[in-house]
């Protein structure tokens, strides 16, 4: 018997799942905030915070250049929480190996990855303006009808050999729109990584996004950040979780 392929029609391209991003670059800005105010981000989920030290969250932005995939080419802004699988009440930096990315934002700047991302995935995909800037620092800034959202500048960090982040990793994702939770199955390609403590300053403006990230305490220094030269991603089905 042969498996049934999964399918989907986004304005007249049939997209055969997984769908393959080929070539990607990224920049991403790690936060710790107040665990108890990332909680009431995203208690709209029903999922829990991860929380890597005594009351705190961690909260990362990024910033992803797709250049070559089946979603064309596009900018997208995304805030994901690290949050605990449902039933799992793990704390302690160890409960950071088994966390899931929650998205809660993701901007981007193309109409058909907007329709693939919220019709498949239930991503809470919105069109934005993006600008990026790759001197003197890596800098971008995003604006939804010209209202800015956010914007981080990035120093260059350390090289991490390709040896060590070309191995693939499976990683967890969820979504949340119309009441419906979903888990999103995602493997990562990374190389031509590079890493560093800080490294990222971010900027904030008046937004309803922004407004969100400011409860949690930003604009402050990042704990970590990285960039990512290629990246090659899978995106499968989602699955309903409840």
């Amino acid at each position: 018997m042969t498996d049934t392929v999964s399918q989907h029609t986004i304005a007249g391209t049939v997209l055969t799942m997984p769908v393959r991003i080929r070539k990607a670059n990224t920049h991403v800005a790690m936060f710790s905030v107040a665990a108890p105010a990332a909680q009431r981000m995203i208690d709209y989920t029903g999922l829990r915070v991860c929380e890597y030290l005594p009351g705190r969250a961690v909260v990362m932005l990024m910033l992803v250049r797709y250049v070559d995939g089946d979603l064309g080419k596009y900018h997208e802004f995304g805030t994901a929480v690290m949050v605990n699988p449902p039933g799992s009440t793990a704390k302690g930096p160890g409960a950071l190996a088994s966390a899931a990315a929650f998205i809660h934002h993701l901007p981007v700047d193309q109409s058909f990855t907007l329709e693939a991302g919220r019709r498949i995935w239930g991503f809470p995909k919105i069109m934005a303006d993006f600008t990026v800037r790759e001197t003197p620092r890596f800098d971008f800034e995003v604006s939804e009808n010209g209202t800015f959202i956010a914007g981080i500048e990035f120093a260059r960090g350390v090289p991490i050999p390709s040896a060590v982040t070309a191995r693939p990793q499976v990683l967890k994702t969820y979504s949340h729109t119309d009441g419906v939770l979903r888990e999103i199955p995602w493997e990562m390609r990374n190389s031509g990584m590079s890493v560093r403590l800080g490294g990222a300053r971010l900027r904030l403006g008046d937004h309803p996004y922004a407004r969100e990230l400011a409860a949690l305490g930003l604009p402050k220094r990042a704990f970590a950040s990285q960039a990512s030269a290629n990246v090659e991603m899978t995106f499968g089905d989602a699955q309903e979780i409840r």
